[in-house]
C-alpha cells in the first residue's frame, strides 16, 4: 500500500469518528458505547496529545545519539542508573497512558534495552507534575506521594521483570548495536548539544501546554490555562524557526519520515483498543446494572 494511501485512509478514519454524531443513530448500545467512546478519543487526545509525541518520538529516533542511548539505557547499561533516569524522567512530560507509546518506540528504537524502555513506559503517565498535583488535590498529599513512588517502584520491577524474561533477545540486540557503532561510527551531530536539548524543550513544551487544564482553586494554574495557546503558538513558532535554521532539510525529512513511521505502527493499534475498551466498558456496565436489580 503506497503512503498517499495510508495516509488518506488515517485522515478519514480520524474525520469519521471526529464529526459523525453517532448518538444521533439507533443502534446496539454496546456498538454505540465502544463508537462514541472511540469519538471521545480522536477529539480528546489524537491532535493535542499523539501528534506531538509522534515527532518527539521522531527526533528521538533520529537525533538523540544512538551511542549514548546504549550507554545510558542498553542492556549493559549500569541497571541502577539506567532504571532510576528511566523511571522518574516521565516527571517532565505531561503525557497519557497513550502518549507515551511513541515515546517508548522512540527510545526503544534508539537502543534503549526492553527493561528501562517498560520502565518508562509504565511510570511516565503516573508520575508527571500535572498528573501528581491532580491527584493529591483531590485525594489528598499522602496519595500523590504514595502514586509517585509506588509508579516509580513498580516501573522498576516491571521493567527488571521484561528484561530477564527477554534477556537472550537483550542480548542479541546489544551486542548487534555496539558492532554497528564499531563497524560503522555513529554519524556524530554537527550541533551543540545546548540546541538539541532547547529543540527537545520547546517540543515538550508544546506538548505540556497544549493540554494544559483548567483549575480555578489554583491562581497560577489558571492564569497559564487562560493563555496556554498564546504560549503554545509563541512555541510552535520557535519551533518552525529552530527546524529551519538549525536542521538540514535531509534531516527534517527524515524526522517526518520517522514520526509517520511510528503514527502508522501505532495508532491503528490504539484504535482497536479504545473500540475494544468501549465494548468491556460496556458490558460491565450491564452486568453491574443486572446485578443491581436482582438485588
Amino acid at each position: 500500500m503506497k503512503e498517499k494511501t495510508k495516509i488518506f485512509i488515517i485522515v478519514a478514519v480520524f474525520i469519521f469518528f471526529y464529526f459523525i454524531p453517532f448518538s444521533n443513530y439507533r443502534m446496539p448500545q454496546v456498538i454505540l458505547e465502544s463508537l462514541l467512546m472511540a469519538q471521545d478519543y480522536a477529539r480528546q487526545h489524537v491532535l493535542l496529545c499523539l501528534i506531538p509525541a509522534f515527532f518527539i518520538a521522531g527526533a528521538i529516533a533520529n537525533f538523540i545519539s544512538q551511542e549514548n542511548v546504549i550507554k545510558y539505557f542498553g542492556a549493559g547499561a549500569n541497571k541502577f542508573l539506567s532504571y532510576t533516569v528511566a523511571s522518574v524522567s516521565g516527571t517532565i512530560l505531561a503525557v497519557c497512558s497513550c502518549t507515551v507509546l511513541p515515546l517508548f518506540a522512540g527510545i526503544y528504537k534508539r537502543g534503549a534495552g526492553i527493561g528501562p524502555a517498560t520502565a518508562f513506559l509504565y511510570s511516565g503517565p503516573a508520575i508527571n507534575v500535572l498528573a501528581i498535583i491532580l491527584t493529591a488535590r483531590v485525594l489528598g498529599f499522602e496519595l500523590g506521594l504514595a502514586r509517585a513512588i509506588g509508579a516509580i517502584i513498580f516501573s522498576v520491577i516491571i521493567g527488571l521483570s521484561m528484561h530477564f524474561i527477554f534477556i537472550e533477545d537483550e542480548k542479541k540486540k546489544n551486542l548487534n548495536a555496539n558492532k554497528n557503532l564499531t563497524i560503522g561510527k555513529v554519524e556524530q551531530e554537527d550541533r551543540p548539544l545546548w540546541q538539541t536539548t532547547f529543540y527537545f524543550a520547546i517540543m515538550i513544551g508544546i506538548l505540556i501546554f497544549a493540554n494544559w487544564g483548567k483549575d480555578e482553586s489554583i491562581k497560577i494554574w489558571q492564569t497559564i490555562y487562560n493563555f496556554k495557546w498564546f504560549i503554545t503558538g509563541i512555541l510552535l513558532i520557535i519551533l518552525s524557526w529552530i527546524v529551519i535554521k538549525w536542521f538540514k532539510k535531509e534531516e527534517r525529512i527524515q524526522w517526518v519520515k520517522s514520526s509517520w513511521g511510528f503514527a502508522i505502527q501505532i495508532l491503528p493499534l490504539l484504535l482497536g483498543g479504545v473500540l475494544v475498551a468501549g465494548f468491556f466498558v460496556r458490558q460491565a456496565r450491564q452486568r453491574s446494572i443486572n446485578s443491581k436489580n436482582m438485588d
